[in-house]
Formats: structure tokens, C-alpha cells, sequence
């Protein structure tokens, strides 16, 4: 069972987290004294067995937990805050037990991605989640570089020393004046977020920021692309394979161009080649 923990608030803690931890058979926490914190937090019991389960010993412990689920025992996974897999351990346990067959159920939890995207006030019907960049300004560089004509509103974490450089390099990627808000300590007695251009908050940033951080960024706004130019898309996808219905709703998604009139145009297209 994967289990999402509270971000800062423990009042976020639900029924069926405090029933998951106290009636596990074995907890696999990011770090145990950190779980301690929170057992003690929720005024919770458990007669648990209690395992480190954090990057460094992730794969090496997936054996180990694997088996006592093969014993019918529970494991529940819980990280410092928020949701095991998302930027913390538990994906290899996961597809390790699907791999076996075994069951695997979550209990839901807050979630510093959500939290920073609805408190943005940018585009949610479409986002994508990137978690930490490289820690290497050229491998982040080249990152952001990669994102340029992402058109989803982006989600990031970053820690709050790197803070300034990543928003700095975001900047130089996506340009100065691109939207977008930073939160800090989402849920707890400190709680902020700044909104603005790039460079308006690399220079914020510079000063010096702390607790857990969260960016959220403005995507791309669409290219301008005209029909003559859609349909040629549509007409290389084709020739490389891509079924007709398929492709002209991909270029149509991407392009801002109309299906219907897409579609059409490409009938018309291929009427006239033969």
C-alpha cells in the first residue's frame, strides 16, 4: 500500500492514513525518524516492524518487501511528505509487485504539485509534472532548453538553494517576462507564493529563500500555423505511417488549426494527387 502523507499540516492526515499506519504489519518509511514525528503527531500506536526505505537502499530493499507481501503480510509505504513515487521512493516496489501479481492499493494524500498548481491561478486543464532538474547548470540548462515549446503549464520542485539559479535559467529559456508562481512550505504556518515574470522572481529569489519549494510555469503560448502548413504535417505523418484520423487530430491539436476544415483539406488533397 502506498501511503500519502501530509505536506506541513498534520490536520491533512485522513482516517484512512491513520488506520493504514496503525494497522500495517510492516512500514517501509523515506526516513524513520521522520515517521517517528509523524506517528507521534497523529497520537498513533503501531506494533510495525519499521524499515528505511529512501533512494540509496530502494533497490536493494525491493527483495525484502516483496517477500513479506508473498506472506500475506501488509507493507505500507510512506514518504517524508506527500505521495510515494512522485520524486520519492516506491516506484521500483510497484513495478516489481505488478510483476508478481501482487495487489497494490494507495491511500490518497495532499499533494505539493496540486496544491502549487491550483494556487498559480495558470491553465490546470493541461500540466506536466518535472520534478527536480539536474543539479548541474548545464544538464538543467539543457533541460529547460528541451521545454521551450512545451505548451502545458509546468510543475517543478527545486530546493531553495538553487532556487534563484533555476529561475534565472528558466528565464533565459522561456523568456524574462513568462509566467510563474513559486510556493514555499504549502500548508504550513509560513505558507507564500510569489507570481510573476521569471526575472522578477530570479531576482526575488536572489536574496535567499527557504523551506520546500515549488514552481509553477506558464507554458508556451501555440504557434501560429496556417492550414497549407497543417496539412503538410499531416501529410508527412501519413507518408511515415500514421493513420489518417490520427494524425490530422495531432496536427490539429498542435497547429490551433480546425479539424473538420484539417480533415477536409486532406481529402481534397489526395482527390487532386490522383
Amino acid at each position: 500500500m502506498l501511503a500519502g502523507t501530509p505536506i506541513g499540516n498534520l490536520a491533512d492526515a485522513s482516517p484512512a492514513l491513520r488506520a493504514a499506519l496503525s494497522g500495517a504489519d510492516v512500514i517501509a518509511a523515506e526516513d524513520t525518524r521522520r515517521l517517528r514525528t509523524l506517528l507521534t503527531g497523529l497520537d498513533l500506536t503501531t506494533e510495525a516492524r519499521v524499515v528505511s526505505y529512501f533512494d540509496g537502499n530502494e533497490a536493494a530493499r525491493v527483495a525484502e518487501l516483496l517477500a513479506e507481501l508473498d506472506q500475506g503480510r501488509s507493507v505500507v509505504v510512506v514518504s517524508d511528505a506527500g505521495m510515494p513515487t512522485v520524486s520519492d521512493p516506491g516506484y521500483r516496489l510497484v513495478t516489481a509487485a505488478i510483476e508478481r501479481g501482487l495487489p497494490i492499493s494507495v491511500v490518497p494524500g495532499p499533494s505539493a504539485v496540486l496544491v502549487a498548481l491550483a494556487l498559480s491561478g495558470m491553465p490546470t486543464d493541461r500540466f506536466c509534472f518535472e520534478g527536480f532538474l539536474p543539479r548541474k547548470p548545464g544538464e538543467r540548462r539543457r533541460r529547460l532548453a528541451g521545454l521551450t515549446g512545451e505548451q502545458r503549464t509546468m510543475v517543478f520542485f527545486e530546493a531553495p538553494h538553487r532556487l534563484a539559479e533555476f529561475l534565472a535559467d528558466a528565464a533565459a529559456a522561456f523568456g524574462p517576462d513568462r509566467r510563474a508562481a513559486v510556493s514555499r512550505e504549502l500548508t504550513k504556518t509560513f505558507e507564500e507564493t510569489r507570481r510573476g515574470g521569471l526575472a522578477e522572481l530570479a531576482d526575488w529569489a536572489a536574496a535567499g529563500v527557504r523551506g520546500e519549494i515549488t514552481v509553477v510555469i506558464s507554458g508556451a503560448a501555440p504557434v501560429a500555423v496556417d492550414l497549407p502548413a497543417a496539412l503538410s504535417d499531416v501529410q508527412a505523418r501519413i507518408a511515415a505511417g500514421e493513420p489518417l484520423s490520427s494524425a490530422v487530430s495531432v496536427v490539429a491539436e498542435l497547429s490551433g488549426v480546425a479539424r473538420k476544415a484539417l480533415y477536409q483539406a486532406t481529402l481534397d488533397a489526395r482527390k487532386e494527387s490522383r
